[in-house]
């Protein structure tokens, strides 16, 4: 049983919008970099591990993003894509520069999915 199976159908809503929206933004961004964007070409070689670090970022953002659209998948999508913008944060403030808002926007909005969608274990009755 999940969190999401206990609140209201207004939250529930709510939830699936920013779902529905994170998967478009990460799938988008994910394609981008998989297709070779001459931005993310760019943003990849002033990170400096290489661009096969472009192509696993890829994959890793078009797989939250299609596990984020699975009921029985959210929570890891969720997961999966708050470490991976936990990681750009501390790039663009360590490696690159630039405005890490983007990142912590799109952080913190993967964190409150995951958050909502967290397994949720009920106590047994008698159980102290």
């Amino acid at each position: 049983m999940t969190s999401s199976s206990l609140v209201s159908p207004t939250r529930r809503r709510v939830v699936w919008g920013i779902r529905i929206l994170l998967a478009l933004v990460f799938g988008a961004a994910g394609i981008a970099k998989l297709a070779g964007v001459p931005q993310m070409v760019q943003a990849f070689e002033a990170i400096g591990f290489g661009q096969w670090f472009r192509y696993v970022t890829g994959v890793v953002e078009l797989g939250g993003a299609v596990l984020l659209l699975v009921p029985a998948t959210g929570f890891n999508g969720g997961l999966l894509l708050t470490a991976t913008m936990a990681c750009a944060v501390a790039t663009h403030l360590v490696l690159v520069g630039g405005s890490p808002a983007p990142a912590v926007v799109l952080a913190l909005l993967s964190a409150f999915v995951t958050w909502c969608l967290r397994p949720v274990r009920r106590l047994a009755a008698g159980a102290a």
